[in-house]
């Protein structure tokens, strides 16, 4: 199963763009920070990674605020010439602020 389940900031959002079908679509990029345990050691994380948001979610998007934090589902692919990685987002959630 190809599914990713993150809690991240936006870090960077492009400009809205339609996909050829019409669909509103939007290129981010968020980051995470967190420890976790790992072969019981703690280990800091630090990522920024690169999204895409299709649709309503990249309507919402949009109009949020860099550095809000949001819970995002979705899955792993390719980019365009297949050699990185991107995050397909598929929903969204406002995470609890601390």
């Amino acid at each position: 199963m190809n599914q990713l389940k993150l809690t991240a900031c936006i870090e960077e959002v492009s400009g809205l763009r339609y996909t050829p079908a019409g669909l509103p679509a939007l290129n981010l990029t968020l980051s995470h920070a967190s420890q976790v345990q790992e072969a019981n050691v703690n280990r800091q994380v630090n990522l920024s990674m690169k999204a895409v948001a299709i649709g309503a979610i990249a309507e919402t998007l949009v109009k949020q605020a860099i550095g809000s934090q949001w819970k995002f589902t979705g899955f792993l692919g390719t980019a365009l010439r297949g050699k990185s990685v991107v995050f397909h987002i598929q929903e969204i959630a406002a995470a609890a602020q601390n």
